[in-house]
């Protein structure tokens, strides 16, 4: 399985490679788990998302985490190091193959009684979870980021910090419509809808960053209205 977003960087590939391999690795089986994912073609977050991700968390320290796209449980159990010893990671997947990789990364980390696996779609989950969390960290469908967005706004602690992986697509995110491949035309259009929506809602602070194939941190500023 090809981890297709780790060839398409947003960025000259020279600092990709700069970032990648010369920022510091993750020390124990962690670091283990993230190599053997890179050699597999495993689809996880690339380094450059991982040394970002240890440094913000660091900063914020989260109590309670949710993530929406658990793969093989290698990003949340990398935020399950920052949540203390009280705090808690949620996650949510639907495909049968993952979960059973991530079942075993968990095991084989100690982590089953710090993350939350919860199987199932998304759209189904979401609803029956009540937060708030301080950070949620969305890596899906894209296609589905817009639909998934009121529940994440609604589970987000005022203050607290969305986080949304490859919002780019490679930078086609620019192109018009009629240039992208027909299969990829829902993804262009939900995504180009799902961004448009956060970077001028009024009650919400976004920031786009070029890591990976592009990521928007989204902070909820107050309580939103229906």
């Amino acid at each position: 399985m090809r981890n297709e977003m780790m060839h398409r960087p947003v960025v000259k590939q020279e600092l990709v490679d700069f970032m990648r391999n010369k920022q510091k690795k993750i020390q124990g089986e962690l670091g283990v788990i993230e190599e053997e994912a890179h050699e597999a073609g495993v689809p996880i977050i690339p380094h450059e998302t991982v040394v970002f991700l240890q440094f913000f968390l660091d900063q914020i320290k989260p109590k309670n985490i949710l993530e929406i796209g658990t793969a093989i449980g290698f990003s949340s159990s990398l935020m399950a190091q920052y949540v203390g010893e009280e705090g808690h990671v949620t996650t949510i997947d639907r495909f049968d193959v993952m979960i059973r990789k991530a079942k075993v990364t968990y095991e084989r980390l100690g982590l089953t009684d710090k993350v939350t696996l919860l199987e199932g779609q998304a759209a189904e989950v979401l609803p029956t979870l009540t937060g708030p969390y301080d950070f949620i960290f969305m890596d899906s469908a894209k296609s589905k980021y817009i639909e998934f967005l009121p529940e994440c706004l609604r589970l987000l602690r005022v203050g607290g910090v969305l986080m949304v992986d490859d919002v780019f697509q490679a930078g086609t995110i620019l192109d018009p419509i009629e240039e992208i491949p027909r299969s990829q035309r829902t993804i262009h259009r939900k995504l180009n809808q799902f961004l448009d929506t956060v970077m001028t809602h009024p009650d919400l602070t976004s920031t786009l960053l070029p890591l990976g194939d592009g990521v928007i941190m989204i902070t909820k500023e107050k309580e939103l209205t229906e």
